[in-house]
């Protein structure tokens, strides 16, 4: 771990891999009829993967541990309101305005917690992100009243991925291994949802081949999006990680017009040429 986390070309590449992984484990999530048993396999992967890297790194340093608690309780209530989100509304809006709403709360987090001092030019790149986010989950066109609903599960969502993005980022920073501090992360939040499906969920739709494959699918490609998140944490500023993280975005938009049917549009591509405008002036 360096003492002056400092962004790199290479970092910035890796965490887009990173979002481009995120975007397509929630695509798949959305695909799915039943998303608490999605959540349920998503968790034993979770469990499954957090157990064995642990056994090989051993429990990060004590002074971890209590953020990895509380990161993981955090991470319950992002499932909870990630849920609630997919099934008020849209894939292409709900993702994006989830996403877009964390940058600059971790920003004021990390500036504050971790006395993190973004340049001009990168706080610059983070508001234009974000801007550039929430620009592409309204591209459709105005809400709707019927859309508010969705829109405040959504904000809410992103309130949760601010939080325990600014939890992590501090405590990774106090593990002596970042993946021994993944790996106890995902082993604690992993069952959560596991257990709250086994007791509302009949013994038929464990049996489900579709939901099982695809939401242990999920849970893996979940597991390598974070770990790479907090790993580039402990190279880079938060608030620069977390803004790149989210062009998880444009490829969500992408799955969307590939996968979905929905029409990416000339406002999309506008919002989408903000972002990439945003992350140029990041990695300045």
């Amino acid at each position: 771990m360096t003492s002056q986390p400092h962004l790199t070309p290479a970092i910035i590449l890796i965490v887009i891999f990173a979002g481009a992984l995120h975007a397509s484990w929630n695509a798949i999530t959305k695909q799915l009829d039943d998303r608490l048993m999605a959540f349920a396999w998503i968790g034993i992967a979770s469990t499954v993967c957090g157990g064995l890297v642990l056994a090989l790194t051993g429990l990060p340093y004590q002074a971890a541990i209590p953020f990895a608690i509380t990161s993981a309780v955090i991470h319950v209530g992002y499932d909870l309101a990630l849920i609630n989100s997919y099934r008020l509304g849209a894939f292409n809006q709900t993702y994006p305005i989830a996403r877009g709403t964390s940058p600059l709360v971790v920003a004021v987090g990390a500036y504050f917690l971790a006395n993190e001092r973004l340049s001009f030019a990168a706080l610059a790149g983070v508001v234009t992100l974000a801007v550039g986010l929430m620009s592409l989950a309204f591209s459709s066109g105005r809400l709707s009243r019927a859309d508010l609903p969705a829109v405040g599960a959504a904000l809410l969502t992103g309130l949760t991925i601010a939080a325990y993005t600014i939890v992590d980022g501090l405590g990774v920073r106090r593990a002596h291994d970042p993946w021994a501090y993944v790996a106890l992360l995902f082993l604690l939040q992993g069952p959560a949802l596991t257990v709250a499906a086994a007791f509302r969920r009949p013994a038929a739709a464990w049996r489900d081949r579709v939901t099982s494959r695809r939401g242990l699918l999920a849970g893996g490609l979940c597991v390598a999006a974070y770990g790479i998140v907090l790993w580039a944490q402990t190279r880079a500023p938060l608030a620069e990680v977390a803004a790149i993280r989210e062009t998880s975005v444009v490829f969500a938009a992408l799955i969307g017009v590939t996968v979905f049917g929905e029409d990416f549009g000339r406002r999309r591509v506008a919002a989408a040429v903000v972002i990439a405008t945003g992350i140029v002036l990041i990695g300045l």
